[in-house]
């Protein structure tokens, strides 16, 4: 059986659950200019660093650059993002993990968005944060994870 070419009907729901209850992981790919693939492929890494990347690439098939805003295409199982998204790899690095959480929930049949999912979603996002500063040997890697966490945790306040 191979992965559902869309995720949106109940039957393309079950059947995309079994297979990555089973283990399935997606052949992630990078579609967009290359300044944009380059600054995706550093992200990736990082997610590699924090031992994210597997994470990503069971909810995650692909990552498109697009014109507009930035978000996740849950029937599409993928992430469009605008240049500007991926500016800085190691906050790329968080959105795409968040994005991914809410992928989760989605295949899960839980309300992925909205306030309390939202929370969630956000929850792992910092949760990675912290892995990749614990993980990372590159100063500059931890000091902007520092920098993000503060934010995130400014912004919570």
């Amino acid at each position: 059986m191979s992965f559902p070419e869309k995720v949106y009907t109940n039957k393309e729901l079950k059947a995309a659950r079994l297979l990555i209850d089973q283990g399935y992981k997606h052949d992630l790919s990078i579609d967009g200019k290359s300044d944009f693939i380059k600054k995706v492929k550093e992200a990736l890494e990082h997610l590699k660093t924090a031992d994210y990347y597997e994470y990503l690439q069971t909810y995650i098939r692909k990552i498109v650059e697009i014109d507009g805003m930035t978000q996740l295409r849950e029937t599409e199982v993928s992430i469009w993002a605008n240049k500007f998204a991926v500016d800085n790899p190691v906050d790329a690095a968080s959105l795409f993990v968040q994005k991914a959480s809410s992928m989760h929930e989605y295949m899960q049949g839980k309300l992925y968005y909205g306030g309390p999912a939202e929370k969630r979603s956000i929850a792992k996002r910092v949760e990675f944060l912290e892995a990749l500063k614990d993980k990372s040997k590159d100063k500059e890697i931890k000091e902007e994870c520092e920098r993000l966490l503060k934010l995130w945790k400014d912004s919570s306040l």
